[in-house]
């Protein structure tokens, strides 16, 4: 099947969104589909489309649509589709919306988000992602939290390092922030403060294997946003072993669920800070978080995401056969 993959991330990007197409394209080729990636619909023949975003990409959508009005077509929800434009332009979001034949969300509670009417479409594929090539060597000297995440205000990206600051003096706990900052402000705020906390490091934006490197190394990851559409930075940390920190949000606990001993209120430098000082001095605490992940582990495995996908599509040709 030829299947054109739209996102609104260019070429280069390592954010989210480029990074999801690029490994939904890796598994549909390995299922013998013939994928382009591209951030906008040029109007070429195709069996398929795939729309990651439905706000950004509602425009190749709508051209999709009028030059393949029958044409299968999947739109897979951001986070910011629910959580922003959903309110803020739902003309726009819910048309885009309408016009799929089926949608894909990355975590288990979106659908609490959605119109009714839009639920018999929607399908939950969790993101996957890669085991270690080998064992993880936690450092020794420092207890080290690492935050991956771009600087941008969805992110909340200081909150990990206001926290640092209510810890005690005796902690050796070391933040190490890796992601790029949105824009300038972002940039001086994270300089800002690095050079007023010691604890604080700002790695700027680094490549998968950095990341990779990084979990080798880490005691813990803590992710702080105020909103998320199923970060796969919890996929790879879960496969990874690293034990997981998130806010209380739905795009977090609709990975890790709802009773999952690591959460806290978003925003709340406090009560991060509690669980930082706990993770840290209490080792049945560190255990509680490393179990409650080895349980989740195998739902985020490729082999089930590539499964998923193969589901989906063949549904959708099953459809398009009927109706023909």
């Amino acid at each position: 099947m030829k299947i054109n993959l739209i996102t609104p991330a260019k070429k280069h990007s390592k954010n989210g969104n480029r990074t999801s197409a690029k490994r939904w394209a890796g598994l549909l080729r390995d299922q013998g589909h013939r994928v382009t990636i591209h951030t906008a619909y040029d109007g070429s023949a195709c069996d398929l489309m795939i729309a990651l975003h439905a706000w950004r990409s509602a425009q190749a959508v709508e051209r999709y649509r009028q030059s393949c009005p029958d044409g299968p077509l999947i739109v897979a929800l951001g986070g910011t589709d629910v959580n922003s434009f959903l309110k803020s332009d739902p003309d726009v979001t819910l048309a885009c919306m309408e016009k799929a034949d089926a949608l894909v969300c990355l975590h288990d509670q979106i659908g609490e988000l959605l119109p009714a009417h839009l639920l018999p479409k929607l399908h939950v594929i969790v993101q996957s992602a890669r085991p270690l090539a080998g064992p993880r060597r936690p450092a020794k000297r420092f207890f080290d939290v690492c935050v991956i995440g771009h600087l941008r205000r969805e992110k909340d990206p200081l909150r990990t390092a206001l926290a640092a600051r209510l810890l005690p003096a005796t902690s050796k706990i070391r933040i190490i922030h890796l992601g790029k900052a949105h824009n300038a402000q972002w940039a001086d705020a994270a300089r800002r403060e690095q050079a007023a906390n010691p604890r604080y490091h700002w790695r700027g934006e680094v490549s998968g294997g950095q990341v990779r490197r990084e979990f080798v190394k880490t005691r813990l990851m803590v992710l702080t946003s105020n909103q998320e559409g199923g970060a796969n930075v919890i996929s790879e940390a879960i496969v990874a072993g690293v034990p997981v920190i998130a806010s209380n949000i739905a795009g977090n606990t609709g990975l890790l669920g709802k009773t999952y001993p690591g959460l806290f209120a978003v925003g709340d430098e406090r009560a991060l800070a509690d669980l930082l000082i706990k993770a840290e001095t209490d080792p049945v605490f560190l255990d509680r978080l490393e179990q409650a992940g080895a349980v989740l582990r195998k739902r985020f495995l490729p082999l089930y995401e590539a499964v998923a996908w193969q589901g989906l599509i063949a549904e959708l040709e099953s459809h398009r056969k009927d109706r023909s």
